[in-house]
């Protein structure tokens, strides 16, 4: 099995109590296949009054994808939908030339843990129509003590529903007791893992929630063990030939897409359109 490579969390306060802890991109590790970000989000409980709160921003080249593990959060596009997520489900939103989106808690003062991730888009799909899909129910089994939801791709003979143009694979182990599980892995894959609560032994080796493990492609097989209360995110795929560029909330296949993007939010484009009355954020200044 390939040696894996050990990544420490980048953690950002976003005011309210809210902090993220942030595995993809790093200058270690900028993509696990098409996965090209990765926030952890809690879990927090806010004070009363307190929740979050993201105002209108844009995505383009990417889906978003948000896996929902406590709380609730409402999500707002600029393709009129407007929908509240729950604990156990996805919310898959794929942006392509351009869309705007916010999200809300529900209820101030309430919980909230969820895996925030984007899967860049392939270069053909890169500026194909916006959308927006909700998953209610995916695939869940238990074995050996652990329960599996697969998020995204296959795993053996299941099949996840979420509509992903890129050979990848996205999993949530989860063991109240503990447990012990071999995965079979695609030895044409890369993979990531995050745990999310508790900690996780993989090679002898033990991960928290304070880091990232990245295994590139190779590897068939995967020794995990499980502690009580313990939480894992499963990242895989096909690694990408080029990397994508990236800067603020936009994915982009070169640096001129992403500034044609920036330069169409700050003036107001059609292009991205708008959520309501929602705040619109600024975007930083380009880097080039």
């Amino acid at each position: 099995m390939n040696p894996i490579k050990r990544i420490e969390l980048r953690s950002a306060d976003l005011g309210e109590g809210m902090l993220v802890k942030r595995a993809l991109p790093s200058r270690h590790q900028r993509m696990v296949g098409a996965w090209c970000f990765l926030d952890h989000a809690g879990p927090v409980n806010f004070a009363p009054g307190k929740g979050m709160h993201v105002g209108a921003h844009p995505h383009t080249a990417l889906q978003t994808f948000t896996w929902l593990i406590d709380g609730e959060v409402l999500h707002k596009d600029s393709l009129g939908n407007e929908l509240i997520i729950r604990p156990g489900q996805v919310n898959l939103m794929t942006a392509g030339r351009g869309i705007v989106h916010t999200e809300d808690s529900v209820v101030n003062g309430g919980r909230l843990h969820a895996a925030q991730l984007w899967i860049a888009l392939p270069e053909a799909l890169a500026d194909c129509d916006p959308d927006f899909a909700h998953y209610s129910e995916l695939p869940v089994w238990h074995c050996d003590g652990v329960q599996f939801t697969l998020l995204a791709g296959s795993y053996g003979d299941v099949q996840a529903p979420t509509a992903v143009h890129s050979p990848m694979l996205g999993m949530d182990l989860f063991s109240l007791t503990g447990g012990a599980v071999t995965l079979d892995l695609n030895p044409e894959f890369e993979y990531g893992f995050l745990p999310l609560t508790g900690q996780v032994s993989v090679q002898g080796e033990t991960y928290t929630p304070e880091e990232f493990a990245y295994l590139e492609k190779g590897s068939e097989g995967l020794e995990i063990i499980l502690g009580a209360d313990t939480r894992v995110l499963l990242l895989g795929g096909e690694p990408f030939k080029q990397p994508v560029q990236m800067w603020w909330n936009f994915v982009g296949h070169s640096k001129e897409a992403i500034a044609q993007a920036q330069r169409a939010w700050e003036q107001g484009d059609a292009r991205f359109g708008d959520v309501g009355e929602a705040p619109r954020l600024k975007a930083p200044t380009l880097p080039w």
